[in-house]
């Protein structure tokens, strides 16, 4: 009996410390006046964007017979905003939106930067569209490297449509021509998109994310699948949609490289893609943010038309919840974007969850490298993934039910903020009782929706959260004036796109809303100096052999370091396409605070149309630039 009670004691002990250690990290909170100090920085203006709720606009989804007693559960995602220059220019001042409201895919020019063309839908005409599909996500791509993007959309319900963009004609629908990615098209259920080079040919690859195992018919009232499907855990599901890789060879047309992953990583209820170039070797590693269970990070080892990855995990200290460990989290995640927050050039990897009091208390991640970027490289490899969460630290682990987050630099400092859009489903009826109910019972029980809890019309599960604003204060902690700053949408939101769309020098953001208009927020902060870098690929002829002008594409996958006038440097990758249904512009942006140097030194390295990795330097005055990266290492600057 003492031996069994010294055992436990020590447990209890320890349990203590670990709940200690916890609370003692929490840190003061600030003051009213201090958010006011911080939020004095940063102003925005809002307006709407697509159109205002019209008669038989929709806010739940039909779904199938075996989900109609959660369909508010399932009609929770599908809004989804991307950026793009729809004209075939360098500026990204048009968007790509996904409205649920109506289950469209909408081109049209941001507001504020005029009516250049008549806002218009992609209807993919020739090609089927089942009534048991509803698109989630749009992503800007320029598939076939002739210099104009193309926009690919991802859909519950059934594969991915290519809308490909035809040159030199004014934007309209006519303008884009619908093809089947996959043929025959197959029934998928896509959450998640991201692009780059990822076995270093030159061309540019595509990642889908799924989240309903393929074949599942879940928007199908006719019936759906023959046999309904779930998570078999809130905690460990590995039962979801297959995340697949297609190679491009430049033609606008891909295939599938069926062996990318193993086949344990290959499975998850994935919500967000991420990709980044963690250990130097020019090949972007892949972030997969999966519901019910654990994130993977997978580190890329493939070479030209060897496509391979294998997974990393953290490391638990003692005073680490097993939950998180990068690689071994319980958790939710619904969104991830990469941000240098410590500084050292390394890149740091954000990670939405849910963090909502009295209800589901997980916790953001904010995952920093605890070596320098040779020994990460060297741990990737060797499968450790030697990253810390220090969020609870930052003030950056708690933020309700988050989906998407990005980092931006809003008002030029040389530091980001951080921006999470939340919510899950609006009503009246609060659900997280019964929800709470179902966390606790058998994963048996929870492997079927006829014995989930009923989340249908009226229900509220977090509905009227915040979007977050965190801005970094003198004492290194994050804090949220999304309030102050007039950011905090009411609405349920779901992604952000981020980009400069006047080219004013300071960073504007669309954010999508589940079931309500989404909404620009113009930045008009009093911002400091930046450069801006537009970093183009040339195309065509142009892609191997150097001086052949012609058209040029984003250099996505290119990282620049720029040196700032504080003697600090400043680190950054071009993938526009990470986190959850939002894509940024296919820019750079770098805060030089209130410096007025006249020139910026700024170190470049991209791979060529041809595979082939180059590093240029380049002294830049402060202001925007479109940088032509040559495929023999020189850059230009076109006017």
């Amino acid at each position: 009996m003492r031996t069994f009670l010294r055992r436990h004691a020590v447990r209890v002990v320890a349990l203590l410390g670990c709940a200690v250690v916890f609370a003692a990290t929490v840190g003061p909170q600030p003051s009213a006046a201090d958010r006011d100090a911080l939020a004095e920085r940063f102003s925005f203006t809002e307006h709407p964007v697509g159109p205002a709720d019209q008669p038989g606009a929709r806010h739940l989804r039909p779904v199938a017979p075996a989900y109609e007693r959660i369909r508010s559960w399932i009609s929770s995602v599908g809004a989804g905003v991307g950026l793009l220059a729809a004209d075939g220019g360098t500026v990204s001042h048009d968007l790509c939106l996904v409205d649920p409201r109506t289950d469209t895919v909408s081109v049209a020019p941001v507001p504020t930067t005029g009516a250049r063309y008549q806002p218009f839908a992609l209807v993919p005409s020739g090609v089927e569209l089942p009534p048991h599909a509803a698109p989630m996500g749009c992503l800007p791509v320029d598939l076939d490297e002739d210099g104009w993007q193309d926009v690919v959309v991802y859909y519950w319900g059934r594969s991915p449509v290519l809308f490909r963009r035809t040159p030199g004609v004014a934007p309209s629908a006519a303008a884009f021509s619908a093809r089947d990615l996959v043929s025959p098209w197959q029934v998928w259920n896509t959450n998640a998109a991201t692009t780059g080079d990822f076995d270093g040919d030159g061309h540019l690859d595509l990642v889908f994310g799924n989240y309903f195992p393929d074949g599942v018919r879940v928007l199908d009232p006719t019936g759906g699948s023959p046999e309904p499907v779930m998570n078999d855990s809130l905690s460990y599901a590995a039962n979801g949609g297959t995340l697949r890789l297609f190679r491009s060879a430049g033609d606008g047309r891909v295939t599938e490289a069926r062996d990318a992953f193993a086949p344990a990583d290959r499975t998850g209820w994935t919500l967000a893609l991420g990709a980044q170039d963690l250990d130097g070797d020019g090949l972007p590693e892949l972030y997969v943010a999966n519901d019910f269970g654990p994130d993977r990070l997978l580190v890329n080892r493939s070479a030209p038309e060897q496509v391979a990855f294998t997974p990393a995990g953290g490391v638990r200290h003692v005073t680490t919840p097993k939950s998180k460990v990068l690689g071994n989290d319980s958790f939710k995640g619904m969104g991830v974007a990469f941000t240098d927050l410590l500084g050292t050039g390394a890149p740091a990897i954000l990670v939405s969850n849910i963090t909502e009091p009295f209800a589901l208390q997980e916790s953001n991640f904010a995952f920093v490298p605890t070596v320098g970027r040779a020994a990460v490289a060297d741990r990737l490899h060797r499968g450790v993934a030697p990253y810390d969460d220090v969020s609870e630290d930052l003030g950056l682990s708690r933020s309700g039910w988050s989906w998407d987050v990005k980092a931006a630099d809003f008002d030029n400092t040389g530091a980001d903020e951080v921006m999470h859009a939340t919510g899950f489903v609006a009503g009246t009826e609060n659900r997280w009782a019964q929800l709470q109910e179902l966390a606790m019972a058998n994963d048996l029980v929870v492997g079927h929706p006829e014995l989930w809890p009923t989340f249908t019309e009226g229900v509220d599960l977090s509905g009227h959260d915040r979007n977050t604003f965190f801005v970094r204060g003198q004492d290194g902690r994050f804090v949220d004036v999304a309030d102050r700053v007039g950011v905090d949408s009411s609405a349920v939101s779901r992604a952000f796109a981020v980009g400069d769309v006047d080219s004013d020098g300071r960073l504007d953001f669309v954010v999508a809303n589940q079931w309500a208009r989404s909404a620009l927020y113009r930045n008009t902060s009093s911002a400091g100096n930046f450069v801006g870098l537009r970093l183009r690929l040339p195309t065509g002829e142009g892609r191997c052999v150097a001086g052949t002008g012609g058209p040029t594409t984003p250099a996505i996958g290119a990282e620049a370091e720029v040196s700032t006038p504080d003697g600090g440097t400043r680190v950054a990758q071009l993938y526009p396409a990470n986190g959850h249904n939002g894509v940024n512009a296919a820019d750079l942006h770098f805060g030089l605070g209130a410096s007025r140097t006249t020139a910026v030194p700024v170190e470049l390295t991209w791979r060529d149309g041809c595979g082939r990795r180059h590093t240029g330097s380049v002294s830049l005055a402060p202001g925007w630039h479109v940088l032509r990266l040559e495929p023999d290492g020189s850059v230009r600057e076109d006017k």
